[in-house]
């Protein structure tokens, strides 16, 4: 790729109508600018709908397994490209670079697993209750979809979706995140050398207020998929509510650990320190609340804060790097403005707490790894998504009160707890109120053969990946086929 790319449409790369143009730089050092992309306006998203609408008879005809194949292809052309796009994350969204090869795995991942799923595509044959017929249901695509995807997850994220609508044989618009577009463009360069045919998959740069919102509403659309905040997402909803247009949701999450008493508590630790500081807490599965049994909580929190602190921050294509920056300034300021809402709250903070700008590192947005203790549920550093490297520690007096203050959030995405008593984790994977629940590992790392998604504020209950239960199920829908062959007309129930 050049250091600049272009809107694609109906299998072409161009400039956005207007000419206007953004730059992505570098959030490890603002300096350094990765790529320019077209500031594009409503125009431009009224060529893509129109060029995936006229791309949609054909396809949609096209057999799901050669869908499937030209899948295999895209997986294997990311598989090639591992590392140069692994690196292209890490300078574009600002993660260590082995999290930057796992952004890259996951598309790898759900490209081999849906390319499987268009032999899998399957409906029901059951037996009629009348004879000479026969009954089946079958699956069809949802039609033209939009797809708006965040910056903390650039390539993986909407690779979960468009092969999932792909392999469905719908259509697509994708607008990533404008702090990621370079990773994005990179991904759909991929599905063009697999053989996508020119207006299966269109890519259009833009702000979310304009773009964003026009796409998704634009009556030539059939449905839509969405992740990121739930303020965004939020409004979507609303938005969409009088179309009746399907919409998937995938938003916020204010994951807790729960440290029993009897845990190991070095593995607890590695799951804590993983979960809260991974992706620099920028992601919606990060673990923000450790729960802990006050038989233990003492010596746990020592164990935790003396840990965060010996974390290393830095650019996260060097090595050694345990942390990276925040992907740009606002965010990194909302991380620093909920830090002194904790403090406000009277919460103790035991390491962390500011932005580190120590030689290189005064050119991006740095946040030390931070630790709150002696937080009470009722704190809003305790309720609410923070997004950053800052995880605040209740404790609890029995699994009862545990689970009570994990369930007690608007959100429902991702928990974990760590106990060596089968029982209790029997009825952990029953009480807590999550649509991810992890037995003694973290809140992170998801397997893409399952379904991802939350409940409550956390999303819309149609969850990413996976096949049945999944995306599958999402963007395709049942038709229902009755033959009958009898020569006479059969009146079901009143026939009986």
């Amino acid at each position: 790729m050049t250091n600049k790319i272009g809107n694609f449409i109906a299998g072409k790369w161009s400039d956005s109508l207007s000419g206007r143009r953004f730059q992505s730089r570098n959030p490890a050092d603002n300096r350094q600018v990765v790529i320019e992309a077209p500031l594009s306006g409503r125009d431009d998203v009224d060529r893509a709908v129109a060029a995936a609408r006229a791309a949609l008879p054909s396809w949609r005809r096209l057999p799901a397994p050669r869908r499937g194949e030209i899948l295999y292809r895209a997986g294997e052309l990311l598989n090639a490209n591992r590392q140069r796009l692994g690196e292209l994350v890490t300078g574009e969204m600002g993660k260590v670079i082995a999290e930057g090869l796992g952004d890259v795995q996951e598309a790898i991942d759900i490209a081999y697993y849906m390319a499987g799923e268009g032999r899998r595509l399957q409906g029901e044959t059951v037996p009629s209750e009348l004879p000479d017929k026969d009954c089946k249901s079958i699956r069809e695509p949802l039609g033209v979809v939009a797809l708006i995807t965040p910056w903390n997850f650039p390539i993986a994220i909407p690779a979960w979706k468009l092969f999932a609508a792909l392999i469905c044989g719908n259509t697509a618009i994708l607008k990533p995140s404008s702090d990621t577009p370079a990773c994005a463009a990179a991904l759909v360069e991929i599905l063009a050398e697999a053989g996508v045919p020119d207006g299966v998959v269109n890519f259009v740069c833009g702000p979310g207020e304009e773009v964003g919102e026009y796409l998704f509403c634009h009556p030539d659309l059939d449905a839509a998929s969405f992740t990121g905040s739930c303020a965004a997402g939020e409004r979507l909803e609303r938005l969409l509510a009088p179309l009746h247009r399907p919409l998937a949701l995938e938003m916020g999450g204010k994951n807790a650990i729960v440290v029993m008493d009897d845990a190991d508590l070095e593995l607890a630790l590695e799951g804590t320190l993983w979960g809260g500081f991974g992706t620099s807490g920028q992601r919606c599965t990060a673990a923000s609340r450790i729960i802990v049994h006050e038989r233990i909580h003492d010596r746990f929190v020592g164990m935790l804060s003396e840990s965060a602190s010996r974390l290393r921050l830095g650019n996260g294509l060097d090595a050694g790097t345990h942390v990276g920056p925040l992907v740009n300034e606002s965010q990194g300021q909302k991380v620093l403005d909920f830090i002194g809402i904790g403090r406000e709250e009277g919460a103790q903070m035991l390491t962390g707490g500011h932005r580190v700008t120590d030689g290189e590192l005064a050119h991006g947005f740095f946040i030390a790894p931070t630790v709150f203790a002696e937080v009470t549920p009722q704190m809003r550093i305790a309720r609410e998504e923070i997004f950053g490297p800052v995880v605040s520690v209740l404790r609890c007096a029995s699994f009862e009160e545990a689970v009570a203050t994990v369930n007690a959030v608007p959100f429902g995405l991702s928990s974990a707890i760590y106990s060596r008593d089968v029982n209790v984790t029997a009825r952990a994977e029953r009480e807590l109120a999550t649509g991810i629940v992890y037995i003694n590992a973290s809140t992170i790392g998801a397997e893409v053969h399952l379904p991802f998604g939350g409940w409550r504020h956390s999303g819309s209950g149609h969850p990413e990946a996976g096949g049945r239960g999944g995306a599958v199920d999402f963007f395709s829908r049942v038709k229902v086929i009755y033959r009958d062959y009898s020569g006479r007309l059969q009146k079901a129930q009143i026939d009986k």
